[in-house]
């Protein structure tokens, strides 16, 4: 090998491993959530079942909020919850289950994984697994990539945990500065129907300050949408959207981790 084909090689070869990392991403685009992956996207089989999902908690200045109003409309969801804000609300996640909701996994931190980083998704999904597992009580069956930017690394952490991957099928865009209960509710409608997976934020954290209260707005619209389409509201677990069933664990997650 000449001196100067070495470092095409490299480059090469770099180009290759980013490829293959960021490729799962592509199930992010419409078209394939509609078509090929489906499953990923949270397409449910229930008859008249309408999954209802929240990102980015739980918050005590905000998911309590979310909670009341759930009860009063007497559904259920399912909260994908960042260990980072769980660590420092762990009787708020206790409080989810406790509520009668589903509990899953968004990650540790609430970022984009666009760099191959396979011992640190593992060792971070692992972690906010552990803490959803021990703090709030109950085992999750369910994984959501930050900005629903599903790499390899993180796809394959998840599959290791057993747990299975997906994102949604309809949003209400509530994170902008500009949202209002209407705005939520008009984005979201074309969407609610029979199997979807609907995706709302019960924080701000990584959204625009207060944009949570046109979430809470919009809770009712949604409900009194569902009602009238004889839709019901619920967690994924009654989606009929299977988890991961090859190479799933069954027993607790463990923390020594052999590869970084």
């Amino acid at each position: 090998m000449s001196p100067r084909a070495a470092p095409a090689i490299a480059l090469a070869l770099a180009a290759g491993a980013e490829f293959l990392h960021l490729a799962p991403a592509a199930v992010r685009l419409p078209p394939l959530r509609s078509t090929l992956a489906r499953r990923t996207a949270g397409h449910g089989t229930t008859p008249g079942h309408l999954a209802l999902t929240f990102d980015d908690g739980p918050d005590p200045r905000s998911t309590p909020y979310v909670l009341d109003a759930l009860d009063e409309l007497g559904a259920r969801a399912t909260f994908f919850l960042l260990g980072a804000m769980l660590e420092r609300a762990p009787a708020l996640g206790r409080e989810l289950v406790l509520r009668g909701h589903e509990v899953a996994v968004h990650g540790w931190y609430h970022r984009r994984q666009w760099y191959p980083a396979p011992g640190r998704d593992l060792r971070e999904l692992r972690r906010a697994t552990e803490a959803v597992t021990d703090l709030c009580g109950a085992r999750p069956r369910w994984y959501r990539p930050p900005y629903g930017v599903l790499t390899a690394g993180p796809a394959l952490a998840a599959r290791r945990l057993g747990l299975r991957s997906v994102l949604w099928t309809a949003w209400g865009r509530d994170w902008r500065a500009e949202a209002t209960g209407d705005s939520v509710y008009v984005t979201a409608r074309p969407g609610l129907t029979a199997g979807a997976t609907l995706l709302l934020h019960d924080s701000d954290c990584t959204s625009a300050p207060g944009s949570w209260r046109a979430t809470l707005a919009a809770l009712p619209l949604i409900a009194a949408h569902c009602r009238a389409h004889a839709l019901a509201l619920g967690p994924l677990r009654d989606h009929a959207v299977p988890p991961v069933s090859c190479g799933a664990r069954s027993s607790r997650p463990r923390l020594d981790l052999k590869s970084t």
